[in-house]
């Protein structure tokens, strides 16, 4: 494999970065790719991709990306483009604007929730008369 085709194969897979288990990090964090989280983050984060909270996982701060599957504690106000999947053992506290929401039976969610389309906008809730 030459350098240019593998330049083109590291071009198609986004980054998928790992905050480990027992790693504590305080700041804010950017990523255009996948980032799954199971220490801790206090801070924001924006993840252009999938964002996975592990059952270890804490986050305290903010959250935007495109998609989050939550399993471990959130202590943040989230924006999710797309799917929020919050699993059995989840526990979250603060607003939520998401697309789409599926909570799995035993996961707690204390906030409120706002359902916005594809791009971002609040959806029409009101009927025309």
């Amino acid at each position: 494999m030459n350098l240019k085709s593998f330049t083109k194969v590291v071009h198609e897979f986004p980054a998928r970065n790992i905050i480990g288990q027992g790693t504590t990090i305080k700041g804010d964090i950017e990523s255009s790719g996948d980032f799954r989280i199971d220490g801790q983050l206090t801070g924001s984060i924006k993840v252009g991709g999938r964002l996975v909270i592990g059952p270890s996982g804490i986050v305290a701060g903010s959250m935007k990306c495109q998609n989050a599957d939550i399993s471990g504690h959130v202590k943040a106000d989230m924006q999710v483009d797309e799917l929020t999947a919050m699993k059995s053992t989840a526990v979250i506290e603060g607003d939520l604007e998401t697309g789409r929401l599926t909570i799995e039976v035993g996961a707690k969610f204390r906030g409120k929730c706002e359902m916005i389309d594809t791009t971002g906008k609040p959806n029409e809730t009101a009927r025309e008369e």
